[in-house]
């Protein structure tokens, strides 16, 4: 089993406050870089509507942080160690925004603080880390939303209401991608000037865990999905945009019973941008997962062309394919006198809506408010983070991966157990 660490929250967990139907909820950021300002701009747009308050802000960077207060407004605080900012009473939330090996720290923290989270994808860098954080929610009573927002878009759960009513008979195959094609490289985001190490507490950024670059490096502080220390790359980034939607369709989401992933990068060189296809992840990766139940899930993502294939779950009975804001249901041939082909684009009257943030974070606070589970919630997404964190351990050691959920073991194929991934593996330098 597993064992991870503590995060600065030995005492017992703080209650927090009871947050009645129409009490107003108010909000820390914590990270508020590109990903964490999205959240600060729709979270302030849609202020009035959710009932909430802006009131604190988070970063390692000062500049950042106070660039959020700025633009919040009002009284407003800023901090440079979220730790303070989770001293705050009146704080009910966090919105974590991180880099990827800080989600865990800071969400766990948050919870013990007595704050419910919102927590961006991955959930966290290693699987270790997610039944830290599962066993934080279930211990605490907090409610996380993991901020894959296509798991608020209804036709998934159409899907999911169509499949545990038998419309398309079990559930043998599904398959999907997220593609993209960037000429420079994937996630080279603009160095900015304000980034120095008089402004960026970099022993910070990188945390205990990370043991390169000591001295601070606007590549990796801007870049850091490019490299391994800091992330899992497409299979932390881009992956879960497709994982969680697909397994909460399913209607009956499960821990994996095998992975395997296979990937490649290029090894060109910008020689005009120094740096461009330097990286350590791959540009190319493609997981297959098999499940308890039998199905089994074909996932492919690229950042080297972006033409990508049918979104579709299969049934013994008929398939079910995702064509933009419709869902289409397409009778086997074998069965087409029983199971009548359909189009839908609603659910119960609520039509399909896309990913908009925006209605993924109103779905965590009316969870909030109703005490449960919301559409990304723990129970989902530490399965997804299972198949995430085994797909990286099955690419970079070459092996399959198999997990048993009771033991939170993982072996390969000749029954061996394996240790998970961690800061360092593999010579992450």
């Amino acid at each position: 089993m597993f064992k991870t660490p503590v995060y600065g929250q030995n005492q017992a967990p703080s209650s927090g406050r009871v947050i009645g139907a129409n009490d107003r909820i108010t909000i820390g950021f914590v990270g508020v870089g590109g990903q964490g300002m999205a959240h600060v701009r729709s979270m302030k747009e849609h202020a009035a509507e959710n009932n909430v308050a802006l009131v604190a802000t988070a970063d390692v960077s000062k500049h950042r942080a106070a660039d959020a207060q700025k633009y919040i407004g009002g009284d407003c605080e800023a901090f440079g160690d979220y730790r303070k900012l989770l001293e705050r009473k009146d704080i009910d939330v966090v919105c974590c925004a991180t880099v990827d090996h800080w989600h865990t720290p800071v969400s766990v923290d948050a919870m013990h603080a007595g704050k419910h989270v919102y927590v961006e994808k991955p959930m966290t860098r290693y699987l270790g880390e997610a039944f830290q954080i599962y066993d934080t929610c279930k211990s605490t009573g907090k409610i996380l939303q993991v901020g894959s927002q296509g798991c608020s878009d209804l036709k998934w759960h159409k899907a999911a209401s169509l499949i545990k009513g038998g419309r398309i008979g079990p559930v043998v195959m599904s398959q999907g991608s997220y593609m993209r094609n960037a000429p420079k490289g994937e996630w080279n985001y603009g160095i900015q000037e304000w980034a120095t190490a008089d402004d960026i507490n970099w022993e910070m950024w990188l945390g205990k865990q990370i043991k390169t670059r000591k001295s601070f490096d606007a590549d990796h502080y801007f870049r850091w999905r490019k490299y391994y220390p800091y992330c899992a790359g497409l299979l932390g980034d881009l992956f879960p945009h497709k994982l969680h939607p697909y397994m909460l369709a399913t209607g009956n989401p499960q821990f994996p019973t095998r992975v395997a992933s296979v990937g490649s990068r290029k090894v060109e060189t910008d020689k005009k941008t120094p740096g461009t296809y330097m990286r350590d992840v791959e540009e190319i990766i493609q997981l297959i997962a098999e499940f308890p139940d039998g199905m089994v899930m074909h996932i492919t993502s690229s950042t080297v062309n972006e033409t990508g294939t049918q979104e579709m779950i299969r049934g013994h009975k008929a398939t079910l394919t995702m064509q933009g804001n419709k869902v289409v249901l397409t009778p086997e041939r074998a069965f087409t006198d029983d199971v009548e082909a359909a189009t839908f684009s609603d659910l119960d009257g609520a039509p399909f809506v896309g990913e908009p943030i925006h209605v993924h974070e109103k779905n965590w606070f009316d969870s909030i408010r109703a005490n449960k589970q919301p559409n990304c919630g723990i129970d989902l997404a530490v399965k997804v983070q299972t198949v995430i964190s085994l797909a990286e351990m099955s690419d970079r050691l070459n092996v399959m991966c198999l997990f048993n959920e009771k033991t939170r073991k993982i072996t390969d194929g000749s029954g061996k157990e394996l240790k998970p991934i961690t800061y360092g593996t593999l010579d992450l330098s």
